[in-house]
C-alpha cells in the first residue's frame, strides 16, 4: 500500500518519529512537510534528531494568514496526489496543515486516517478547534487517543471507522527519553538545578496577538521570582518586542530547542507552565505539575486527573498556581500503553 503522510508542525514531526517507522517496515511512505514551521530550530533539527525518514517533498509554505497557508498547500498537495496516487492520506493532529492534507484528499476521493481524532476544546475562535472538526467529518479513520476522544466523536454522529489505539505522543516520549538522558546536555549548560526551575511555553495566537493576555503572562511570571525557562517561540518574541514587554532576570530566555533538549528540560522542572497541547501532555508523561495559560484544554483527562490546572492568563491565578499547585492524586493511565503506532499499522493492514 501506498500512504502518504503530510505533516508541517513541530508536534507532527514527533506523532510522525513513532509512526513512519513502523508504517515503513510494510507499506511505502511519501512524506510530505508542507514547510509551515520552518525555522530550522523549529523543523530541521526535529528530522535529525528523531530520526525521521527525509521527507519526499517540502512545499516550503512558510508564515502567512490562514487562507494563504492552507490554499497554498491545497494546490500544492493536489499536485503531489495526483502524481503519487496514494491508496491512503495519513495527517495528524489540528493544524493547516493537517485540514489541507485532508481536505485535498476528500476532494479527490482519497480515504484520509487522522491520527489524534475526537479532540474538542469546544472553542470555535480557535483555528485548531475549526481543523479538528472538519479534518474528522472529512476521515474514514479516526485515530483517538483518549475515551473522551471517542465520546466527542460519537458525540457528533461520528461512530464508524473510529478506534482507539492510545497516543502516540506516548510512544515518543517512551522511545526518546532515554535517549535524551544519553545525548542532551541542556540542563547542565544552562547551570540548572534538578526541580530548580519552570518550563514555560508561550505560542497560541489567542496569547500573543493580544497585548494584554500577553501583558498579563509576562507581568505573572516576572513577578514569581522563581528561575523560569523559556524558549521563545520566534512569533511571540516578535510579539512582546512589538508590546514594548520586557523580562525580569528571574527569566531566561533561550532559542526554540530541539525535541531532546525539550524532554530533557520537562523531566527535571518544577513545574511546567505553558499553552500549547503537545507540552500539556508530556507534562503529564513526566509527572510534573502543568500550569496552563488557556481558557480551556483539549486534554481535559489531564485537568480530570489533577495534574494540570486551567488558570486562562489571569495574573493573579498563573501567579498563584506557580506558587501554590501540586496535585493531590496519582496519575491514572489515560493514554494507553505506548504501543499505539503498532496499532495503528494493524488497523490500516486489516
Amino acid at each position: 500500500m501506498k500512504i502518504l503522510t503530510v505533516i508541517g508542525a513541530r508536534p507532527q514531526f514527533i506523532k510522525a518519529a513513532a509512526v513512519s517507522n513502523i508504517i515503513r517496515q510494510q507499506h511505502e511512505e511519501i512524506l510530505v512537510h508542507t514547510g509551515q514551521h520552518y525555522d530550522e530550530n523549529m523543523s530541521k533539527v526535529f528530522f535529525d534528531e528523531l530520526e525521521i525518514p527525509k521527507p519526499d517533498y517540502n512545499l516550503s509554505v512558510g508564515s502567512g494568514g490562514h487562507g494563504f497557508q492552507t490554499g497554498t498547500m491545497l494546490m500544492k498537495l493536489e499536485e503531489i496526489y495526483l502524481k503519487e496516487k496514494p491508496d491512503l492520506v495519513l495527517v495528524y493532529g489540528d493544524t493547516n496543515s493537517t485540514l489541507a492534507g485532508a481536505l485535498c484528499a476528500s476532494k479527490m476521493l482519497i480515504p484520509v486516517a487522522h491520527v489524534e481524532a475526537g479532540l474538542r476544546s469546544f472553542n470555535m475562535n480557535m483555528p485548531e478547534e475549526q481543523n479538528r472538526i472538519l479534518t474528522d467529518h472529512l476521515s474514514k479513520y479516526l485515530f483517538v487517543p483518549t475515551s473522551s476522544a471517542e465520546i466527542n466523536l460519537k458525540n457528533e454522529g461520528v461512530i464508524k471507522g473510529v478506534y482507539n489505539v492510545g497516543d502516540v505522543m506516548y510512544d515518543g516520549v517512551l522511545r526518546f527519553k532515554k535517549l535524551a538522558e544519553k545525548k542532551s546536555n541542556i540542563v547542565e549548560k544552562l547551570g540548572l538545578s534538578k526541580n530548580g526551575y519552570i518550563l514555560t511555553t508561550i505560542h497560541r495566537a489567542e496569547n500573543t496577538n493580544d497585548i494584554n493576555r500577553l501583558k498579563n503572562i509576562i507581568e505573572a511570571l516576572n513577578e514569581s521570582n522563581e528561575k523560569i525557562i523559556l524558549p521563545l517561540h520566534p512569533r511571540t518574541k516578535k510579539y512582546i518586542e512589538d508590546y514594548g514587554l520586557k523580562f525580569y532576570e528571574n527569566i531566561k530566555v533561550i532559542e526554540p530547542i530541539g525535541y531532546l533538549d525539550m524532554i530533557s528540560l520537562e523531566m527535571h522542572a518544577k513545574k511546567i507552565v505553558t499553552d500549547s497541547g503537545g507540552v500539556q501532555k508530556e507534562a503529564f508523561f513526566m509527572e510534573k505539575p502543568c500550569i496552563t495559560m488557556r481558557d480551556e484544554t483539549e486534554w481535559v483527562e489531564t485537568v480530570e486527573n489533577g495534574w494540570n490546572v486551567i488558570v486562562g492568563t489571569n495574573k493573579d491565578k498563573i501567579l498563584n498556581a506557580i506558587i501554590s499547585f501540586v496535585p493531590e492524586q496519582k496519575q491514572k493511565n489515560i493514554f494507553g500503553d505506548g504501543s499505539a503506532a503498532n496499532k495503528i499499522l494493524d488497523i490500516i493492514n486489516s
